[in-house]
């Protein structure tokens, strides 16, 4: 067939790929803005108007609009992903569920997107996050469980990497963090066994490494000596061990001679449902001979044990501080001022 024959290929769309993806063009001949004006405010530039974000933001969700993540890297150093280190079990209870609700929520219209980076058993929690930092695959890294002295804090402060940990280190550079006051908590939750008429209270804590294990120790220690009563750290078991582990530890001490604590606190639900089945296994009744008081990160405990007294913690608000404050150091505020701290509510006051 002559050239002069052959079909017309069809007129590309301006603005738009060969590929059909809209590009930064399209948004611009859509709003009528210029593309300069459109690729800052997709960044959410603080300097456009509110106004101007929201009608290019708007127009980039309608048309289907998604970003060259490769050539954004090229172009800015950027990668607009946040990266949530998570480990599987902390997905299973429900606390990376809720964090990851919050996060997503803090990064809605912004150009963020949330990567979630598994934390496997038996590999260090260095790994993921060397793994990241070296080949750049986000701009940020959130992660959880932060130790007294964390590497993995160390580790981004030394490669100046935007980062945000739940839970706090000791390190004498500032970082952002979110936490909860755990130290308040106990002091509370001891104070309350106190009311119930409790004369030594018992707690199982978390690995001794985590920084908040010290903060729930502090809390104990100081309302048992207000109130003049005895305490104890459950000896070869902590919140990482097993759920029968626990679970036996506390039923055997229950069975002591002494009839064991009278009052337990537990820092998690996971915890106190095995502190609770121990302790009907041992013939005591939840809330008559022996009383627990447990943090609760979701209203379905209160139901299912309605023996136990909770306090609530809320997992969603901090994931939704989390990404807050770590697009906040991202765009260069300092670290000193990016800190949260949850404080908990006795219903019972």
């Amino acid at each position: 067939m002559p050239d002069d024959d052959m079909p017309a290929e069809p007129a590309a769309k301006r603005g738009v790929k060969p590929s059909g993806k809209p590009t930064l063009k399209t948004i611009a001949e859509l709003t009528g803005f210029a593309v300069t004006t459109v690729s800052r405010a997709l960044n959410n530039a603080p300097e456009l108007a509110q106004d101007t974000r929201d009608k290019v933001q708007r127009v980039a969700a309608e048309i289907g609009y998604l970003p060259d993540r490769a050539a954004l890297r090229l172009k800015t150093g950027r990668t607009n992903v946040l990266s949530l280190v998570l480990e599987p079990d902390e997905q299973i209870y429900g606390f990376g569920t809720s964090i990851v609700s919050g996060l997503t929520e803090a990064m809605r219209n912004t150009p963020y997107h949330l990567v979630i980076t598994p934390l496997f058993r038996n590999v260090s929690p260095m790994e993921p996050i060397r793994h990241i930092v070296r080949n750049r695959m986000a701009d940020g890294v959130i992660f959880s469980k932060a130790e007294i002295y964390d590497e993995r804090a160390r580790f981004l402060l030394d490669n100046d990497f935007p980062f945000i940990s739940h839970g706090r280190s000791r390190w004498p550079d500032a970082h952002p963090w979110v936490d909860f006051d755990n130290e308040a908590f106990a002091y509370g939750a001891v104070r309350r066994l106190v009311q119930k008429g409790c004369r030594l209270v018992s707690i199982v804590l978390p690995d001794s490494a985590l920084t908040y294990t010290e903060h729930l120790k502090a809390g104990i220690a100081r309302a048992a000596g207000e109130a003049g009563i005895a305490y104890e750290f459950a000896a070869d078991i902590n919140l990482g061990s097993a759920t029968d582990a626990i679970r036996t530890h506390v039923a055997k001490r229950a069975r002591r001679p002494d009839g064991g604590p009278d009052g337990y606190v537990c820092a998690s639900e996971i915890s106190a449902l095995a502190v609770i089945g121990a302790l009907n296994e041992a013939g005591k009744t939840v809330g008559q001979s022996t009383h627990v008081v447990t943090k609760q990160a979701s209203p379905l405990f209160a139901q299912f044990q309605p023996g136990a007294e909770t306090v609530f913690e809320d997992f969603t608000k901090a994931g939704h501080s989390l990404g807050t404050l770590l697009l906040r150091r991202i765009g260069g505020e300092s670290a000193e001022t990016l800190t949260a701290l949850g404080v908990p509510r006795f219903d019972w006051d």
